[in-house]
């Protein structure tokens, strides 16, 4: 095999190292969206995919670096040294996401809540879903619809403080 086709197939190689890293970050991400339908499925391979790709993207990373360095060494021309920077750059991105709780950042609890009593709740109608709790004698309930989004509340009922989700 000649030098060239080693250089082309390492280049190859690089855009594949670069795309499994991609594919085992971006997938948990696309999978579990916000008020999008999810199958047991759909969340299963993202938590999987979420669990391993911090591996994953590790063993991306050392390839990319193994790969580049041949193609560092056997680069004739300056630029296509340059070139490396830019894939190196979106493995170390997608080794540092893998590492993020994105799953936090699209359910995270809301910041500033403001309550009421039922009486005043003139933003809640009579069909709309809550989810309520009682404790110690005091009653809380939290309007599905406005926790749409973040799905968790943190508060305090009855002198405890609670935790609610859905």
């Amino acid at each position: 095999m000649s030098n060239r086709s080693k250089y082309a197939i390492a280049w190859l190689s690089i855009i594949g190292v670069v795309l499994a890293a991609a594919v085992a970050v971006i997938i948990p991400v696309w999978l579990i969206q916000p008020f999008a339908p999810q199958t047991f499925k759909d969340i299963r391979i993202s938590f999987l995919l979420r669990s391993w790709s911090p591996v994953l993207t590790i063993g991306a990373a050392l390839a990319f670096v193994l790969l580049a360095t041949y193609i560092w060494i056997n680069s004739k021309r300056w630029f296509g040294r340059v070139l490396l920077f830019i894939p190196l750059a979106l493995v170390l991105l997608f080794t540092w996401f893998a590492r993020q709780n994105h799953f936090e950042w699209m359910f995270n609890p809301l910041a500033q809540t403001s309550f009421v009593p039922a009486s005043q709740a003139d933003f809640v109608s009579d069909d709309d879903m809550v989810l309520a709790v009682t404790i110690n004698g005091d009653a809380a309930a939290f309007p599905v619809r406005q926790m749409a989004y973040h799905h968790v509340v943190q508060d305090v009922v009855g002198g405890s403080p609670i935790t609610a989700t859905y």
